[in-house]
């Protein structure tokens, strides 16, 4: 057989429990529903590190956080004997690894990279991101292509969606469905996979930026869903679901926290819409992908960076280890290799996906992560338990998990807080057997604490014991998101300093 042809799909922010084959009866995806029919369902995958920036240098360096030193939004600095550059510290990125394996790669979508434009390995690339970069638009491809082709639209600050005060709030896009970032991220795919059958197999990254806040989607994706039909918040006791000081802080942050229940069913009800928006695009993509003549021989792998608790536990956003976070999609189908129609329970890590696109390939490279692909066929053992780490091993604010296919354990250095909980009897994770199952929570914090005995987690040990400080409370901080690249940063002192230059920029429209 030939070597197949390979497809990354990923989403941002998307949930485990929104696929309507894998049971959510309440959310329409026909084209997600067609990958879980094609091949494989992980449903114990997870983001280690479950924060956009983080999961995506895990994916394109398959390390995990403490080698590259990513573990928020942020990147931390290289520990002493670390390389200082990721890819010397980690080795090439994905991409350029599956382009000296003979692969034709592309990219196509938000890449979340720091600097904006580094250079992530694609023979050929198009971005789109969240936001613009100042001064102007021009090195977003997707938004230097709404300026190009439809000028009259270049007034919008924020196509996807107004961030700030809004960024929690249901919206409607400014946009037709056929000229969102996602719908355009699309034919760009099928442009690729409509390439010559006689190039190279390909290697594609699709990452489509919803369903992200701000939760805009277009029309009429945004009325799909009735907000009284939408299914409740799982709610527990509220100080064990903020022993997570992180999940209160960034609830202020991004200004969630007068959300109230009903509200929320709304928000989600429009998240869905993004969700099912997403589908659609997806189906264009499969469509594309089914209509080649080597089809069986594409492996697709459909997952997320993370979720979002979305009101869950008191909170919003991600950065936590409640499964509604931490736990995202993930399908892999490949028909001339693998079943149809099946579940299966392992534990994956984002840094798994390096070894499944080199394993394909021919060539197997797996740094931090396991060779799935040898695992489902009996060859390579199942991960016993998996470690996950947020914000800088040492520091106030970090945070790991361990877990097992029972188990679920979580150190918070912040007040040296845990919690425990059984994932077979509950689920949603509403009780702490922390006091309860002494035992079980003895075996998982030797695990942790063996697992930040390696390079670049160090600092999270106090000998022999994790680090822990006394509890603090952060002062309570906004995060302001506006279009910077129209000179945008804020909000004014003035009202008044708003309409500076309005009357000349609508006169310039009006010509």
């Amino acid at each position: 057989m030939t070597r197949p042809d390979i497809l990354f799909i990923m989403t941002d922010q998307q949930r485990f429990d929104t696929i309507a084959a894998l049971g959510n009866s309440h959310i329409y995806t026909p084209n997600l529903d067609r990958l879980v029919r094609r091949g494989i369902t992980f449903s114990n995958a997870y983001a280690t590190c479950p924060v956009c920036v983080a999961a995506r240098y895990t994916i394109r360096t398959g390390c995990e956080p403490p080698t590259t030193r990513v573990f928020s939004n942020a990147k931390a600095d290289p520990v002493a004997g670390q390389a200082k550059e990721m890819e010397a510290r980690c080795g090439p990125y994905l991409a350029r690894v599956m382009s000296r394996l003979g692969y034709r790669t592309f990219g196509i979508g938000k890449f979340h990279t720091y600097p904006w434009d580094e250079d992530v390995g694609y023979e050929t690339l198009w971005r789109s991101d969240e936001t613009y970069h100042p001064p102007a638009r021009e090195g977003d491809d997707y938004g230097s292509w709404l300026a190009r082709e439809y000028p009259e639209l270049d007034f919008l600050e924020q196509p996807m969606g107004e961030r700030s005060e809004m960024y929690y709030l249901p919206q409607r896009s400014s946009l037709p469905a056929e000229l969102g970032a996602e719908w355009w991220a699309s034919d760009r795919a099928v442009e690729e996979i409509a390439k010559s059958d006689d190039e190279p197999p390909f290697f594609g990254f699709v990452s489509f930026m919803g369903p992200h806040p701000p939760l805009a989607p277009p029309i009429p994706f945004n009325r799909m869903y009735d907000p009284e039909r939408m299914p409740d918040l799982v709610l527990g006791n509220v100080e064990e679901d903020h022993l997570d000081e992180e999940i209160p802080y960034m609830q202020y942050a991004v200004w969630a926290d007068a959300i109230n229940p009903e509200l929320a069913k709304i928000v989600k009800a429009r998240y869905y819409g993004e969700i099912t928006y997403l589908d659609h695009c997806v189906g264009r993509i499969l469509d594309a992908i089914e209509a080649r003549p080597n089809s069986d021989n594409v492996v697709i792998c459909f997952f997320s960076d993370h979720g979002d608790l979305l009101g869950d536990h008191d909170g919003w956003q991600k950065q936590n280890f409640f499964e509604a976070a931490c736990r995202v999609p993930f399908l892999l189908s490949w028909p001339a290799t693998l079943p149809a129609g099946t579940i299966r329970t392992d534990l994956i890590s984002l840094a798994d996906l390096f070894g499944i696109a080199t394993e394909a390939a021919g060539a197997c490279e797996l740094r931090e992560g396991i060779n799935v692909l040898k695992m489902l066929q009996g060859k390579c053992a199942p991960r016993k338990h998996l470690v996950g780490m947020v914000e800088i091993p040492g520091s106030h604010d970090f945070k790991i998990m361990v877990m097992t296919d029972h188990w679920k354990y979580i150190f918070m250095a912040n007040g040296g807080r845990e919690q425990l909980f059984n994932r077979r009897e509950d689920p949603n994770e509403l009780l702490n057997c922390v006091s309860s199952h002494s035992a079980v929570r003895n075996e998982l914090y030797a695990l942790a604490l063996k697992a930040c005995r390696v390079q670049g987690a160090t600092d999270a040990l106090d000998g022999d014991k994790l680090r822990g400080f006394p509890f603090r409370k952060r002062a309570p901080k906004r995060i302001y998101q506006f279009d910077r690249s129209h000179g945008v940063v804020g909000f004014p002192d003035k009202p008044q300093d708003a309409l500076k230059d309005f009357d000349r920029t609508t006169l310039k429209r009006l010509k």
